[in-house]
């Protein structure tokens, strides 16, 4: 069998070019090459190919591994959805672009049986449907589709609200507007990792003093806490049901109807910080290690059949 070769995208910021160093040495172990930091933004396709830094990646590569939120650009999202008609991705186009619209997560996760929070999605024109909500369920978050990190939530909690909305959604030239039912919680969160079905981690996230949102880049903390086997077995069925090979679940506690509800699936969950692994947050290497093995079996897979 030829030496089987890989392209990698993983962010460089909190850590992760450490991380991307020993993904890309457990690999060369296993006679797997990496060619590192392909951002597809620097890439050019013509005539059947996708060519970066003059790699032919479509032709070259086994398998790419793309794991950079904070620097995606519509190109390098077109040309990411493209290159993975070709070869298989970490995670595929299919999953990334589910998990990052919340609607079509929550569509999915309910169809599959993962509790989530009660959710409307209205055409921009049937803005008087939001008002019939607001009356039912007293509070509600506003949530934009493809949002990520808490950026662009509003929390409803009365007409008056609503109304002082309304203007500066329309203003946006939105197509529609998806709201979510406010969750009793007490305001922390499990954020729990998933890599190819197997549990990884789980950490808390607790939100400050002067906002609701657990995320940390809206002012939240990370914090230890541990799953139990039933937040583990929701993490899972969410991840198979978005089809995500690596998944990072954040699942908050209803206190009014008790149960455990997914807020949302992360297809791109961080590693932890060199911050936080000082507090206690120590799965990069299991986490690097599901990884490794993820993408020896898929390039085995890809190069069998060729």
């Amino acid at each position: 069998m030829r030496n089987r070769k890989i392209g990698m995208w993983l962010y460089s910021n909190g850590g992760g070019s450490q991380i991307a160093k020993k993904i890309i040495k457990k690999l060369r172990d296993r006679d797997i090459e990496t060619v590192d930091d392909i951002n597809l933004r620097n890439a050019i396709a013509k005539n059947g190919n996708i060519i970066h830094n003059g790699v032919k990646l479509n032709k070259e590569l086994d398998l790419f591994f793309s794991y950079n939120a904070g620097e995606q650009t519509q190109y390098q999202v077109y040309l990411y959805q493209a290159l993975n008609r070709i070869i298989p991705m970490i995670n595929s186009y299919e999953s990334f672009a589910l998990t990052e619209d919340k609607f079509q997560t929550s569509f999915i996760l309910r169809n599959n049986g993962v509790q989530t929070a009660d959710y409307k999605l209205c055409h921009r024109d049937d803005g008087h449907q939001l008002k019939k909500i607001m009356k039912k369920w007293d509070k509600m978050v506003y949530k934009p589709t493809d949002g990520w990190g808490g950026v662009g939530l509003t929390k409803i909690e009365s007409e008056a609200n609503l109304d002082m909305l309304m203007p500066f959604l329309n203003q946006m030239d939105l197509r529609f507007f998806y709201v979510e039912k406010f969750i009793d919680y007490d305001n922390t969160d499990f954020r729990v990792d998933i890599v190819d079905g197997e549990f990884v981690s789980c950490y808390g996230r607790k939100a400050s003093k002067t906002d609701w949102r657990t995320n940390v880049t809206s002012g939240g903390s990370v914090f230890m806490r541990e799953a139990n086997d039933e937040i583990i077995k929701v993490a899972k069925k969410a991840c198979k049901a978005t089809g995500v090979d690596i998944g990072g679940v954040d699942i908050i506690y209803d206190r009014e109807k008790e149960e455990y509800v997914v807020l949302e699936v992360n297809g791109i969950p961080a590693f932890a910080t060199p911050e936080q692994e000082k507090i206690g947050l120590d799965f990069n290497n299991k986490k690097i290690d599901l990884i490794v093995d993820l993408i020896d079996k898929k390039t085995k897979k890809k190069v069998k059949l060729k």
